[in-house]
């Protein structure tokens, strides 16, 4: 087995874990929607609201207004915009424009369809901070954990120095987490919104960028992806046909 067809394999096996592990996040999902519809979930909500109430200042306020903001769909509109102009002009990345329109458009279409299919009220409304319409998912936790899910993986894969990916995942990662924590603080959503928006978004960026790194792969790799992994593990099948006699023909 030849270096190429090695590489192809492994890859092709990594291709195939995120599939499984986005497969876990549906099953996740799945579970927390229906104890979130049963109202399993009010005691976690309520308890969660009481800390933030608890802790509430107005400076505290400016604070999480800001980080809300940054979730919202003009923010991330115009910072998709700046995405694709970077894609397309500097990087010159056809594929690459096109999965992150998929993802980001339709993420935004995927927390519309949930939120009709679901019909859960939200805490309070408000328009000033973008909280109308259906509460759950949060349409901030998924929308931002796509979008800068999707930065994040274009700085790892435009193979920036390892300390600018190091801060862009850490930083990154922080403001998802505030941004969805904003919206439980300015009472636009509850608790359990916000982890659905979160295992729903890393679904659909999942999904996204398996699909962008099969095209990108399989244009670019000389060995067929099945081929390669049939070369893989064939060792390892014969070793357990040799050890378990029942598998034999």
């Amino acid at each position: 087995m030849d270096k190429n067809e090695k590489i192809a394999g492994l890859a092709f096996l990594l291709l195939l874990g995120g599939l499984g592990i986005a497969a876990l996040f549906i099953v996740l999902f799945a579970e927390l929607a229906e104890e979130v519809m049963d109202k399993e979930f009010g005691l976690f909500d309520r308890a969660i609201i009481a800390l933030m109430e608890a802790g509430s200042s107005e400076t505290l306020d400016n604070v999480m207004f800001i980080f809300t903001e940054m979730g919202s769909v003009w923010f991330l509109t115009l910072s998709s915009v700046i995405i694709l102009a970077v894609l397309g002009f500097q990087m010159k990345d056809k594929w690459g424009m096109l999965f992150f329109v998929i993802a980001v458009g339709g993420g935004s279409l995927l927390t519309l369809l949930l939120k009709h299919l679901y019909v859960r009220e939200r805490p309070s409304i408000n328009a000033e901070i973008d909280a109308l319409g259906y509460s759950f998912p949060s349409g901030h936790s998924m929308g931002s954990l796509i979008f800068y899910g999707f930065v994040m993986y274009l700085v790892i894969r435009t193979r920036q120095r390892p300390w600018i990916q190091w801060v862009t995942v850490v930083v990154l990662s922080v403001l998802i987490i505030m941004i969805g924590s904003s919206r439980v603080y300015l009472g636009a959503h509850f608790p359990s919104d916000v982890i659905a928006g979160y295992i729903a978004g890393a679904i659909w960026l999942l999904l996204s960028l398996i699909a962008l790194e099969w095209i990108q792969w399989h244009s670019r790799s000389p060995v067929p992806p099945v081929h390669a992994l049939r070369k893989l593990l064939g060792p390892l099948y014969r070793a357990v046909r040799t050890k378990l006699p029942f598998f034999s023909d």
